[in-house]
């Protein structure tokens, strides 16, 4: 009824399961701390199309991710609850509040592993309705309401640059979990005639291709240790060159012992060729780079 009134899609939990299949393929294994990217990567694609009512017991986890977020938590007394399970389920008081318990105490699990959070709080939302005094068509009315006077509305849907950005930062964010999608919304795929090395790698090839920023892959291996007839024991190849900016630049999203090891040799090739800038990148650099609009500037450094 509130998705009605509103004029929104309504997106419900099994709704989201389906979207991400779509997105991201029927056979991907999802750790739990996956949830809310692929959560947030298909609403963005939405939110450029339609405005959406999202029901999930932990939508609310999706604020600080998507902009222009509404969170309303609907409760009710243990007594109602109750009651709608054992009409629902034909349960008698006993055998419904043992129930409840069970479903509870899943939900909070399922919470904790996902967003690291086991109770709901307050504070979690903006908005919170007590079906104790209030019936369906008031809490749509005031709910209707707030929407209206907060202007949610009032700016449109979300604009396709901030869901580029969003769909970058949540893929840079899943590529550590081993997950990219079938196809890639917000940015222009293009095909290349190399394969990558991590799937991170051609997630920053696309960001450079939505910026405009001409670049190579690995087009140049640096030696850095010869052996005793002069060969080549040791060498170093950036994952990147950007010609515009004259700088190579290396992706890091692994190990803290592997980021160790390449950090040594980036060391390594600065005091042999001092000519040469490289710039080392961590995951969260791009994520910054991303939302900052400050790839441009960064890189000219």
């Amino acid at each position: 009824m509130a998705a009605q009134r509103l004029d929104c899609d309504l997106v419900t939990e099994p709704d989201l399961t389906r979207m991400i299949s779509a997105e991201f393929g029927d056979s991907i294994r999802i750790p739990d701390r996956a949830w809310r990217p692929l959560t947030v990567s298909v609403l963005a694609n939405m939110g450029v199309q339609r405005h959406v009512v999202v029901s999930s017991p932990w939508a609310e986890f999706l604020s600080q991710d998507v902009p222009g977020i509404l969170r309303l938590h609907v409760t009710a007394p243990e007594s109602v609850r109750l009651d709608n399970l054992m009409e629902d389920c034909g349960l008698n008081r006993v055998k419904a509040k043992a129930h409840l318990r069970q479903m509870e105490a899943a939900l909070a699990l399922v919470r904790k592993k996902r967003f690291g959070q086991k109770l709901y709080r307050p504070s979690d939302f903006d908005l919170v309705l007590n079906t104790r005094n209030l019936n369906l068509a008031t809490m749509v009315e005031l709910l209707e309401s707030t929407v209206k006077s907060l202007g949610l509305f009032d700016s449109g849907l979300l604009p396709a640059l901030r869901a580029a950005e969003i769909q970058v930062r949540v893929r840079l964010q899943l590529v550590q979990f081993g997950i990219v999608p079938l196809e890639e919304p917000g940015l222009d795929r293009k095909e290349f005639d190399h394969p990558f090395g991590h799937p991170s790698e051609q997630v920053f090839a696309n960001l450079l291709d939505f910026y405009g920023i001409a670049w190579n892959y690995e087009p140049r291996s640096f030696p850095l240790q010869w052996d005793k007839d002069g060969k080549v024991a040791e060498a170093f190849t950036p994952d990147f060159y950007l010609p515009e900016f004259d700088v190579y630049v290396e992706l890091t999203t692994m190990r803290q012992a592997n980021v160790t090891k390449k950090n040594r040799k980036i060391r390594l090739l600065r005091s042999i060729y001092p000519h040469v800038n490289i710039q080392i990148f961590y995951q969260k650099d791009v994520q910054d780079l991303v939302m900052k609009y400050g790839l441009p500037e960064r890189l000219a450094k």
